[in-house]
């Protein structure tokens, strides 16, 4: 367990913020589709991308890691001795059933008790109906799953929820298909596959909401990527100072990518003074963040509900501080993350004091002023920040805290650079 005092203003600038996890994750898996060697700068050391890296490895690629940049060549996909063990990523385990499913070989996909429990029919069901031998708990709905390698067939799948990770599955099975297959989603999910894969010579176009993808006839070309900042890690902060009188702060080095910006977005639409600065952009547009302190106002998120799925719970905590009664809608996919975050997000600013009312898909957050409480993550690491950042205002204690480390190894000790903290055993 760990307190939190509260803050006073403060003015920093962050250079890092842990590397993008998403990112992270699909650069190691996409070096196996590759010739040469990839190369990796700035990948996020956290358990859940860690655990991506010797995947990758128990597939047979052979990597070198010098701490600064890691190089990966691959002459294929092995069959592994070993059960893969994706932890808590629920990125890592849908994205490898896609990956796996067409590879010469039988593979295990497993993870931690928590991620035993989510939901992978999402993405096993569509797999299936090409060709796919799948098997696990339920169905093939929960894992460990069992994946046998075998031929699939071309698809035009339309998806009823918008979401990067069904996408990302479905594309690498696109990839070794027997033809040319399409992906059309309700709204536009986040888009770092297409954009990586392009990157890397692949044939995918993107026409409004329909991906079409070619199957891959050779190898592509090697990855030369330094991973950017995580936006979603760089959003506590940013709340931090939205909701912190008389604070500022600059957010470096962090992705800009429109559909994983979409949070700060809805932090300006409440009244923060936000503002972006493009440096460079090669697989993806990068640039620094820069937030102050505004008064804020409650706002309605129905809208490209899955560019910012993560960061409700810390958006939650600046509606907590807003005037009025903010609303989310349209967001059920909350209730199949790390834990149901519609119900651990209403029953955490609940316990603060907060009037907040649940529904099927979102919730309502009445502003007002938030009382320090003791809140358990559910083993979910972004409600665990999220009420951290809440006591940034009040002060909190707050439990279960090891899941942190599976995306923000160096949250604490950014954290320590606005206010006090206190572990507790």
């Amino acid at each position: 367990m760990v307190t939190i005092a509260s803050a006073k203003s403060f003015s920093l600038e962050i250079a890092d913020i842990a590397p993008d996890k998403s990112i992270s994750h699909r650069s190691v898996m996409f070096a196996m589709l590759a010739s040469g060697t990839s190369k990796i700068e700035n990948f996020l050391r956290a358990e859940d991308t860690l655990n991506s890296l010797e995947i990758v490895k128990n597939l047979g690629a052979k990597v070198v890691d010098d701490g600064e940049v890691i190089q990966i060549s691959s002459e294929g996909i092995q069959e592994p001795f070993e059960i893969l063990d994706c932890g808590n990523s629920g990125t890592g385990m849908r994205l490898f059933c896609g990956l796996l499913s067409s590879a010469n070989g039988h593979f295990i996909l497993t993870g931690d008790k928590y991620l035993r429990c989510r939901p992978m029919k999402r993405v096993t069901q569509p797999l299936h109906d090409i060709g796919a031998v799948i098997d696990g708990r339920e169905d093939s709905n929960l894992a460990p799953l069992s994946i046998r390698g075998s031929s699939l067939k071309s698809f035009d799948y339309s998806s009823k929820i918008a979401s990067a990770q069904v996408k990302s599955c479905m594309i690498l099975a696109a990839l070794h298909a027997d033809g040319i297959c399409t992906y059309t989603e309700p709204e536009l999910s986040r888009d770092h596959t297409e954009r990586m894969l392009r990157g890397m010579g692949a044939g995918i176009k993107v026409d409004a909401l329909t991906t079409t993808i070619s199957p891959i006839k050779e190898l592509l070309s090697p990855l030369s990527i330094r991973v950017p900042a995580d936006p979603s890690s760089a959003f506590f902060f940013a709340v931090a100072t939205a909701i912190t009188p008389d604070a500022s702060i600059v957010l470096q080095g962090v992705t800009l990518n429109p559909t994983r910006i979409e949070a700060f977005k809805a932090l300006e639409r409440m009244g923060a003074d936000i503002r972006y600065e493009l440096t460079d952009d090669k697989y993806e547009p990068i640039g620094n963040i820069y937030v102050k302190y505004a008064p804020l106002k409650a706002i309605v998120v129905e809208d490209n509900i899955s560019w910012l799925i993560d960061e409700l719970p810390a958006l939650s905590i600046a509606f907590a501080c807003a005037e009025g009664t903010s609303t989310v809608k349209n967001a059920e996919e909350l209730r199949v993350k790390e834990s149901d975050r519609i119900t651990t997000v209403v029953e955490g600013l609940k316990a603060c004091g907060i009037v907040t009312t649940e529904y099927a898909d979102g919730y309502t957050v009445t502003g007002g002023t938030l009382k320090s409480a003791t809140i358990d993550s559910d083993g979910d690491h972004r409600i665990a920040m999220s009420f951290i950042i809440a006591g940034l205002k009040c002060g909190m204690q707050v439990s279960d805290l090891e899941c942190i480390n599976t995306s923000f190894p160096n949250f604490f000790e950014l954290i320590k650079k606005i206010t006090d903290i206190k572990f507790i055993l």
